[in-house]
């Protein structure tokens, strides 16, 4: 950025959008350890990740709604505060429950600040220096992204667990200090109507309840009333969901967005592919701890090599997208990723890293290089332009659910449960099952997108700015930094005005 000001909104908007998606992969990595630690089971380390998730997931839309009506950088300063506050109870929690609680609530802080943090970006910056500003923003979450594991693993070892969370309690001071002297405020105008907080509160409800059935029916029985119930509010929740964003007037979800057939293509595929994704990372960091002997430093290291291809080959991916359509790299990335997952089975105990890790990973992140932008891409250039933030936000939304309901569900699926992650003999098996599962989804996923994506027609110059500045896959949930390069405005360095993009 050439001037002091814009570079103080980019290190603002990166350092808050750093802390979320730094704490999630973190925090998979330290799941063996705060799981000796605090003497919980594998149901608790599954809603560790999945209590996190849920509100997240949840949230992220009405985040977004709050952020055009009532500030951008007032919301995002919010959802700093609140996620600081979240990792302060989180890094001091006595046992399991209350950190599971904790991790809910920083779920919420993410919601609040993540949509935030590219809005921010899209209002502030216009022309040429918002796809500069946008490709820096990527480009340095992918630099956090690569870091987080390693550093992660190096506190987790070094010092404490909890200080994976205490962590972003300073940082989140720098954030809202920057914010508050360097970030103009900005909203949407023509944000009218009310918010959407019934669909949200059903949307939690729906995801909650599903999501507390799926995990505990293993331990608990299906039978068990508090099973049952849970389930039986998740089914109804979700029915009324649907009834009150298909009858009010400003739907945090407008249904009838689905009735695009390619956007609900690429959002089925999308569902697809990161429930598998979701499943496995959290299952893969534990494997290689419990199973292959490596010392949470090196299973966080052991990933690196997913993020440093995907930094170099996403924008070829994209570029290639553009030129030909996204229906062939969407069918072979897939493939490729089911490849990779059946090279893992070779993860066995005192597994080495160059000759039974690294290739999995390497061809993983090939696979995903060839993916995700493709994806993405498709999902937002298949709605109208005044629609490509409602569609990213619902393609993220998509992608978070995947994995949740997939964390929920595939444990149980191959035997995961009580106390398994301290029993290497019973891991390697569930792990194994769990590969041929994720690797069987992944060919239907490649299926479903050779036999429903199509090739759009693109204005001229169209191609070129949908490959300059590729989105970046944090595995988490797809980005959406696509969307706001797709925005244009008359050239021009920062806004400083209220109106939206």
């Amino acid at each position: 950025m050439k001037t002091a000001p814009a570079r103080w909104v980019l290190l603002a908007t990166v350092l808050g959008s750093g802390l979320a998606g730094i704490d999630a992969t973190v925090v998979n990595i330290a799941l063996p350890t705060m799981g000796a630690d605090l003497d919980a089971d594998f149901a608790a380390l599954q809603w560790m990740v999945t209590g996190y998730t849920l509100t997240l997931a949840s949230f992220i839309l009405l985040g977004g709604s709050l952020g055009d009506r009532y500030g951008r950088r007032r919301i995002f300063v919010l959802g700093v505060i609140w996620f600081a506050v979240a990792s302060l109870l989180c890094g001091l929690a006595p046992d399991a429950g209350l950190l599971i609680a904790a991790r809910a609530l920083q779920g919420v802080g993410g919601a609040l600040l993540t949509p935030g943090s590219l809005a921010i970006i899209q209002a502030t910056f216009s022309g040429e220096d918002r796809a500069r500003a946008i490709g820096a923003w990527s480009g340095l979450g992918g630099v956090a992204t690569a870091i987080g594991p390693f550093l992660g693993g190096w506190i987790v070892e070094s010092v404490s667990w909890r200080w994976i969370f205490l962590i972003n309690v300073p940082i989140a001071a720098v954030v809202v200090w920057i914010a508050a002297r360097h970030v103009p405020e900005t909203h949407d105008a023509e944000a009218t109507g009310r918010l959407d907080v019934g669909g949200a509160v059903l949307g939690a409800l729906a995801l909650g309840g599903t999501t507390y059935a799926l995990i505990e029916a293993p331990a608990r029985g299906v039978g068990s009333p508090a099973v049952l119930a849970c389930g039986i509010l998740g089914i109804t929740a979700a029915m009324a969901f649907l009834l009150v964003e298909w009858r009010t007037g400003h739907p945090m979800l407008p249904l009838r967005i689905f009735g695009n057939r390619q956007f609900s293509a690429a959002n089925a595929v999308t569902f697809l592919i990161y429930a598998v994704f979701g499943g496995i990372f959290f299952l893969l960091v534990v494997h290689l701890q419990v199973v292959g002997g490596f010392s949470p430093v090196a299973s966080g290291v052991a990933m690196l090599p997913i993020t440093a291809l995907m930094l170099a080959l996403s924008p070829r991916a994209g570029a290639l997208s553009a030129r030909i359509g996204p229906r062939i790299p969407m069918t072979a990335g897939p493939l490729v990723c089911a490849l990779a997952l059946v090279l893992m089975l070779r993860i066995g105990p005192a597994a080495s890293y160059l000759l039974d890790v690294l290739p999995a990973v390497v061809v993983l992140g090939l696979g995903l290089s060839l993916l995700v932008a493709p994806l993405t891409s498709t999902a937002l250039s298949s709605v109208p332009e005044h629609q490509a933030g409602l569609a990213s936000g619902v393609n993220n939304a998509v992608a978070r659910a995947a994995g949740l309901i997939a964390i929920a569900v595939l444990p149980a699926a191959v035997g995961l449960s009580g106390d398994a992650y301290s029993d290497a003999v019973q891991f390697e098996a569930g792990f194994d099952t769990a590969c041929v599962i994720g690797a069987v989804v992944l060919v239907l996923g490649g299926l479903l997108a050779a036999l429903t994506i199509r090739t759009p027609t693109l204005p001229v110059g169209a191609a070129r700015a949908q490959s300059v500045h590729p989105a970046h896959c944090a595995i988490d949930g797809p980005p959406a930094a696509t969307a706001a390069v797709r925005g244009h405005r008359p050239a021009g360095t920062m806004r400083g005005d209220h109106r939206s993009s």
